[in-house]
C-alpha cells in the first residue's frame, strides 16, 4: 500500500493570501494524483487530476505540480470559498490511498 504525507496538517489562511499544500508519497506513483476539496458535509469535489490538469469549471486560482513522489497544490489569492478538507489521492495503486488537510479562513 502506498503511504501519504500531507503538511501542513492545518492551517489559517487570510484572504488574498496564496497557500500551498503539499502531499507526498512513500513511492512514485507517476503523475497519478488528484487533488480534492470537501466542504461540509457536501461530496469531494475534484480539483486537480493527473497531479497539474485544472477540473472542469475549476477556479484557475488552483494549480498543480510535481510528480513521482512529491506534490503541490498551491491557492492564489485565498476566498472564503476555498475554505474546507482538502485531498490528495493516489490513484496509481490499488486501494487508492488519500489523506485530508484542513484549510480554515482566517479574516
Amino acid at each position: 500500500e502506498i503511504l501519504l504525507t500531507q503538511t501542513p496538517a492545518t492551517a489559517a489562511v487570510e484572504r488574498g493570501a496564496s497557500v500551498s499544500v503539499r502531499c507526498q508519497s512513500s513511492s512514485s506513483v507517476g503523475n497519478a494524483l488528484n487533488w480534492y476539496l470537501q466542504k461540509g458535509t457536501e461530496s469531494p469535489k475534484l480539483l486537480i487530476y493527473y497531479a497539474t490538469s485544472r477540473h472542469t469549471g475549476v477556479s484557475s486560482r488552483f494549480s498543480g505540480s510535481g510528480s513521482g513522489t512529491d506534490f503541490t497544490l498551491t491557492i492564489s489569492g485565498f476566498e472564503a470559498e476555498d475554505a474546507g478538507v482538502y485531498y490528495c489521492q493516489q490513484r496509481y495503486n490499488y486501494p487508492f490511498t488519500h489523506l485530508n488537510h484542513e484549510e480554515t479562513l482566517c479574516k
